[in-house]
């Protein structure tokens, strides 16, 4: 069966509250950026740019949010986050910051991706793109030995130039002594080493949130194999040291915009998952092993749980991962005032955190860029609580909103790739357990389907050996009985 999934998409992305057309006005304020004068530094802009920056994304990132590079330093290694100054090129309540604060979220739904921002601006004028010079909101940090981030921390704008675009494909298995280095990092000496600093910070602050429970799971995420625009196969794509090296570092510039915003006494959007929704569940899980966890929900003993299994089945620990992801359930934007008890990040073991890594791509990372950007100046929070806590509620129904694009897109796009696998038999595990039906995810290709017979008695976590048994790609159906 033949299905237009770049129409689908749309569709879909139209169904759920989006609308993937950019306003009136538009190209007029592109147009204008286009023509602006170049910036030049000034004492309230640093240049930064002689700074040997790279980034490191997916292979096909186009819309680069950060750039990154370290120092060794008296008391650890200073590490250095530039994010792209979208507010810079997005004034407030301009016809693309209006739109983008209906839609929140650029969603990228395999086949096609619908940016926040126009291209223009998140592949282009806003984008940290190699060997080009841009304005960037920088965060400073010092990563101690033992993982601890120094208080005495700072941001600040700066003008920088992205002299390596990298890829977690091509420096992942390198720093993991699995293959040799890229060809750019192979080139250059200075590059090898600010990269072997960058992994030594970022594996500190890491064994330090472990240490305090942050949850380390082994993601397994679906990646479909296109060519000519129609999809062939499903590959899978797993974490390595380069992503964990990014995702270390975000965490802990994160942690420091929300700090910094506490401290000044500015209100500000904060990024929380509480207590895991079914926790009783995980417990039961736990039990399965032989183990024993609390009755009330605690970080720290289930990160512990979770590293004794890895250690002893690795084979086995993505199904454990995967079900003990979905029993935490979603995270949530909320507001947050000074002063007030925050929930943090159950997940992360994080008590202050919010989103401001990635402005080009989550409209609550713009807002958090532009709550900063008034601590410098003195001209006051540029939203009131009120504002703040909406247009939380708006990111949080968009991020659901966006979640459901991508599953059902991936279910069409897994039902193409499947088309030719029905009567086959796979390994798989629980996923979900809901009034809809049980679904179950199967681990190679790793797409889910729903279990149509042999349901009974099954919950979230359990391991089953499925038969694909029918396929609807207008639908995105995948059915599998037991």
């Amino acid at each position: 069966m033949h299905i237009d999934l770049a129409a689908a998409a749309r569709a879909e992305m139209i169904h759920e509250g989006f609308d993937p057309d950019f306003p009136p006005g538009t190209d007029a304020q592109i147009a204008a950026l286009k023509n602006r004068p170049t910036v030049k530094p000034d004492t309230s802009i640093r240049d930064l740019r002689s700074l040997l920056w790279s980034s490191i994304d997916n292979d096909t990132s186009r819309d680069l949010d950060q750039i990154e590079v370290a120092e060794r330093v008296e008391g650890g290694i200073r590490v250095l986050v530039g994010i792209a100054d979208v507010d810079a090129d997005v004034p407030p309540r301009s016809p693309v910051d209006q739109h983008a604060s209906s839609q929140t979220t650029t969603v990228y739904t395999g086949v096609k991706t619908f940016p926040m921002l126009p291209e223009d601006l998140s592949t282009d004028l806003t984008s940290l793109n190699e060997n080009s010079d841009r304005l960037a909101l920088v965060i400073e940090m010092v990563a101690g030995a033992d993982g601890s981030v120094s208080k005495t921390t700072s941001t600040y704008r700066a003008l920088v130039r992205n002299h390596a675009q990298l890829t977690y494909n091509g420096v992942g298995p390198w720093l993991e002594a699995a293959a040799t280095a890229p060809p750019k990092v192979a080139a250059s000496a200075d590059l090898q080493a600010q990269l072997k600093l960058q992994d030594e910070a970022a594996t500190a602050l890491r064994e330090q949130r472990h240490r305090h429970g942050a949850l380390d799971f082994d993601r397994v995420e679906a990646e479909p194999v296109i060519r000519d625009g129609q999809v062939h196969d499903i590959a899978t794509r797993q974490a390595n040291r380069a992503t964990r090296l990014i995702e270390d570092f975000m965490i802990a510039a994160n942690g420091v915009m929300a700090r910094t915003l506490m401290s000044a006494g500015v209100a500000a959007i904060r990024r929380v998952v509480k207590s895991p929704e079914r926790w009783e569940r995980i417990v039961e899980l736990a039990a399965r092993y032989g183990e024993k966890l609390p009755e009330q929900p605690d970080a720290e003993a289930l990160n512990a749980f979770l590293l004794r299994r890895k250690a002893a089945d690795l084979v086995h620990y993505t199904d454990l991962s995967l079900s003990v992801i979905k029993l935490m359930g979603p995270g949530e934007y909320v507001l947050a005032r000074p002063g007030d008890e925050g929930v943090g990040h159950f997940a992360l073991a994080v008590h202050d955190y919010t989103h401001s890594t990635a402005p080009n791509r989550r409209f609550a990372d713009l807002v958090t860029q532009r709550l900063i950007k008034s601590t410098f100046n003195g001209h006051g929070a540029p939203y009131s609580d009120d504002e703040l806590a909406r247009i939380a509620q708006n990111c949080t129904l968009k991020e659901n909103a966006a979640r459901k694009v991508q599953r059902t897109m991936e279910k069409r796009i897994a039902a193409v790739a499947l088309q030719g696998r029905v009567g086959q038999t796979f390994d798989g595990v629980v996923t979900g357990n809901t009034p809809k039906g049980v679904f179950v995810r199967v681990l190679n290709p790793p797409v889910e389907g729903r279990l149509v017979r042999g349901e009974h008695g099954l919950d979230v976590g359990d391991r089953v050996r499925v038969k694909l048994v029918s396929t609807d790609p207008q639908r995105g159906y995948i059915d599998f009985a037991r």
